[in-house]
């Protein structure tokens, strides 16, 4: 097997994870919505999406077209970093439970999670798309998918974190609302 058809493969696979992330997303947005959910940065939205499909689609464009040379031991640490980014990303679907969705949607009541990766970070899923954003391309040396989208990410993650941050501002603090189950 080719290295652009393995490389083609773990693009597929990551793209059925994210068909599996807007499956969960989707949801967990109907939950927030039954619960008189508040969905703020709904124009920003689109161009997100537009973005994270063409990570995946310029990463296999550029392979295929420029057919770079693959150095083994730095596609396994790509991969590692990519399985990293996985892993973390899970952990805050599974922290943030109902409430985990690819839009910013705000349920009355509810505190800010503090437990799981937001412990250490306030926004651990976006480290996630950092890092799958650099180490996908690189898994087959695309790295002008990379350097593009880590660019065109870095602006976008500035108004989406505004926008989550603004959010989350509306919700109590912590210590003023009862400890319950996500």
């Amino acid at each position: 097997m080719s290295s652009e058809i393995a490389y083609t493969v773990l693009v597929l696979l990551v793209g059925l994870e994210r068909v599996a992330e807007l499956v969960v997303s989707k949801r967990n947005e109907a939950w927030s919505m039954a619960r008189d959910g508040r969905e703020f940065g709904a124009r920003h939205y689109p161009p997100m999406v537009v973005l994270h499909t063409g990570l995946l689609a310029g990463a296999l464009i550029e392979v295929w077209v420029r057919r770079p040379h693959v150095d083994a031991w730095f596609a396994v640490l790509m991969v590692l970093v990519l399985l990293a980014s996985q892993g973390l990303r899970w952990w805050c679907i599974t922290t943030l439970g109902h409430r985990w969705n690819t839009r910013v949607i705000i349920v009355p009541g509810l505190a800010p999670v503090t437990a799981g990766p937001y412990r250490f970070f306030t926004h651990p899923n976006y480290v996630a798309v950092v890092a799958e954003g650099i180490a996908l391309p690189l898994v087959h040396a695309a790295w002008i998918t990379a350097v593009a989208f880590t660019v065109l990410n870095a602006w976008l993650l500035t108004v989406r974190i505004r926008c989550e941050n603004a959010a989350l501002a509306q919700l109590p603090s912590p210590a003023s609302v009862p400890v319950t189950s996500p």
